[in-house]
Order: C-alpha cells, then sequence, then structure tokens
C-alpha cells in the first residue's frame, strides 16, 4: 500500500481519506471501495472518474478506459470500503463536490442532464 495519501472533500464538508496509486495499478482481488482516476494540474489533483465497487475490476477492466485514457488520468487514488451503503454515499457526496468528474471535461455521466 502506498504511503502518499490526499483528503478528497464531499459537498457535505466531509473529508475522504485516498492512497494515492500511479496508473497502471493492479488492486489485490476482493478489495471493494471508492476509488477516482485523477490527474495533477496545476499542482491540484482534479477527479477524473469517481467511483465505488470491486477495485481490481475498476482498475483492470473500467467501462470508461477510454475516456479516462484520453482525460489524461495518471493515478488511481483508492478508499477501502466493504459497506456498500456507504461507498454509494461517499460516491455521490464527492460527485456533487467535484463538478470536474462529469462529462466534457471528465468522464462520469450525469443522470438527468
Amino acid at each position: 500500500m502506498p504511503t502518499e495519501k490526499h483528503m478528497w472533500i464531499g459537498a457535505s464538508g466531509t473529508a475522504y481519506e485516498y492512497y494515492i496509486h500511479e496508473l497502471p495499478v493492479q488492486p489485490d482481488p476482493d478489495q471493494k471501495g471508492n476509488y477516482i482516476y485523477a490527474k495533477k494540474v496545476y499542482g491540484q489533483w482534479l477527479a477524473v472518474y469517481i467511483g465505488e465497487g470491486d477495485l481490481k475490476d475498476r482498475a483492470g477492466n473500467h467501462h470508461k478506459a477510454a475516456c479516462i485514457a484520453d482525460k489524461e488520468a495518471t493515478h488511481f487514488h483508492v478508499h477501502l470500503n466493504d459497506n456498500e451503503r456507504a461507498r454509494k454515499a461517499e460516491e455521490s457526496d464527492l460527485l456533487a463536490s467535484r463538478g470536474e468528474a462529469y462529462e466534457p471535461s471528465g468522464c462520469n455521466t450525469q443522470i438527468g442532464g
């Protein structure tokens, strides 16, 4: 596990601690959590895609892999969490505060618009 970490802040004001992995990355099997494909621009982390689920699957075979590569993500940020309801709440909280993760600047698709 890398020692470099970053705190991502949700719209609620909650801070979530993420471990930073340089791409490409191969998470251990059976690890669930939240993840952020990210890149640094002018010294600041920008979210390219925010999601949750099985980390090995999301790092190795992501349905938005082409978009994530096109948007030049360089790192995979990880917050381990086995609780699905908590993961989904964290994902929503972070997406509400990180508009850059949505298309067209990012790769998340905004529901309803």
